[in-house]
């Protein structure tokens, strides 16, 4: 298997220090690396100096002074994420002419990368294309043909399964903590890997309780996944209907997604931009209205609806308008006695992120995360096997190989330095063929697959764990 050295010494160049910008420069820089970022705007300036470690240069991305004065050729990535996509490509040729080696871009406009474009990936010197709206409506679809809106994700080639949930009173593990629940349920292996509270994510250890509204993250092998389902209550659903708050890049795409093969209403505030998704979307219905509304939402179906997605672009209509489907949803259930209602909201601000998920969204996702987690995979594709984010929590999971005589490998899992506790927690082991849930005296051996799960801006310590 391949594995090699985090180089920390490499040098990022950032064009744009708007949402996927800002937030790709504070993780990289947090990890370690050298970051220089330009940026047009001196109130992004403002606001990001003295909170990124980063060298910031004021400046028009597509100035070859402003490049020269960043030290271009000295650096080992070019990401142009400015919100103008002819600069990020044409910033990607003027890169290569300075001898940079790695080129990412974000380009909104799905007419330009793909191998059948006018202008492929190649011809633009682009190693990699980001899509944000893209993205974000193929995550919302690959989860609403899943299993009915319940935010499972794939880990080790899907091999290991992480499935959120949302613990109500009634729910077998209210009120316990992890070592209660472990005794008590232990007919199959699992593990409570993640919990949010409020705003706040927690890697949770043995003594953690879990509370009711809580929001959860449990790890099981794929093949316990229908027990796992079982246990927290999820029920799986043949027929399928959604209704989608907002037609703009991201709500227009969920739709033709989904509109061939599952029911979709579309409700769009705009009475012109409704008319035009009408004629443009062939078998979804168009609505026009404020979906903010519990009138305009109960005439238009909402409970007739499995999946609720609210994908417009302001984080407080998104997160306000799922609460209040959620309300109306539970308040009306006796009209559809078990049946489970789900809410998706693409929120944009990172702080909203665990608040809407504890509020009343059973999953949310915010476009610039989506983006920063793909070019961070692409960045890291030689040292990580694969990082995954938990939706709606500050937390990854990551399939990793301990290098050998690494930290890790040096003690069992409970004698691991106290200064990671709630920030890192081995999950499972792949050991004699097969994953293995990690316990306090499971000790990670030599070249062995470990999935590791961890608050967000502590990544940079899973890689000292396991690659130094």
């Amino acid at each position: 298997m391949f594995r090699k050295k985090s180089t920390l010494s490499e040098k990022f160049l950032i064009l744009g220090l708007g949402g996927v910008g800002y937030y790709l420069a504070k993780r990289l820089a947090h990890e370690g690396y050298e970051i220089t970022v330009i940026e047009s705007e001196s109130r992004l300036i403002r606001d990001a100096d003295g909170d990124l470690d980063a060298r910031l240069i004021q400046g028009n991305a597509m100035s070859i002074q402003c490049w020269r004065e960043a030290d271009v050729e000295k650096m080992d990535y070019l990401i142009a994420v400015t919100n103008n996509d002819a600069v990020n490509m044409l910033a990607s040729i003027i890169a290569d002419r300075f001898g940079i080696q790695r080129k990412i871009a974000r380009v909104r406009s799905l007419e330009f990368g793909d191998k059948d474009s006018v202008l492929s990936a190649r011809d633009l010197g682009i190693d990699l294309i980001i899509h944000p709206e893209e993205l974000a409506a193929q995550e919302i679809a690959r989860l609403i043909k899943l299993r009915a809106g319940n935010d499972i994700i794939d880990i080790a080639e899907g091999e290991i399964q992480v499935m959120a949930t949302r613990i109500l009173e009634t729910s077998p593990l209210a009120h316990k903590t992890l070592k209660e629940i472990s005794r008590i349920y232990h007919g199959f292996p699992f593990r409570v890997v993640a919990v949010a509270r409020g705003i706040t994510t927690i890697i949770p250890k043995g003594e953690q309780e879990i509370l009711p509204q809580d929001q959860v993250y449990i790890m099981a092998n794929s093949k316990d996944l229908p027990r796992l389902m079982e246990l927290g209550g999820v029920e799986q659903q043949q027929r399928h209907r959604v209704m989608i708050l907002g037609g703009g890049l991201v709500g227009r795409r969920v739709a033709e997604l989904l509109e061939e093969t599952i029911e979709v209403k579309l409700i769009e505030k705009d009475e012109e931009c409704a008319r035009e998704l009408s004629v443009a979307l062939k078998h979804a219905e168009v609505l026009q209205g404020d979906g903010s509304n519990a009138n305009v939402l109960l005439r238009a179906g909402l409970l007739d609806m499995d999946t609720f997605i609210t994908a417009t672009g302001e984080n407080e209509t998104n997160i306000m308008s799922c609460l209040l489907a959620k309300h109306l949803m539970t308040t009306h259930n006796d009209q559809a006695e078990g049946k489970q209602r789900k809410s998706i909201a693409l929120v944009n601000k990172e702080d909203y992120l665990v608040l809407a998920a504890t509020m009343g969204s059973d999953i949310t996702l915010n476009k610039k995360i989506l983006a920063g987690n793909e070019i961070l995979k692409f960045i890291r594709r030689g040292e990580l096997l694969s990082v995954a984010h938990l939706h709606g929590f500050d937390a990854e999971a990551v399939e990793i190989i301990a290098a050998p005589n690494s930290p890790i490998t040096r003690k069992p899992l409970f004698r691991l330095d106290p200064k990671f506790h709630g920030k890192i927690l081995i999950g499972a082991v792949f050991r004699d063929g097969e994953w293995q849930i990690a316990v306090g005296d499971t000790h990670i051996r030599n070249d062995e697959r470990v999935i590791v799960f961890c608050t967000s801006p502590h990544l940079r310590d899973v890689q000292k764990l396991f690659l130094e």
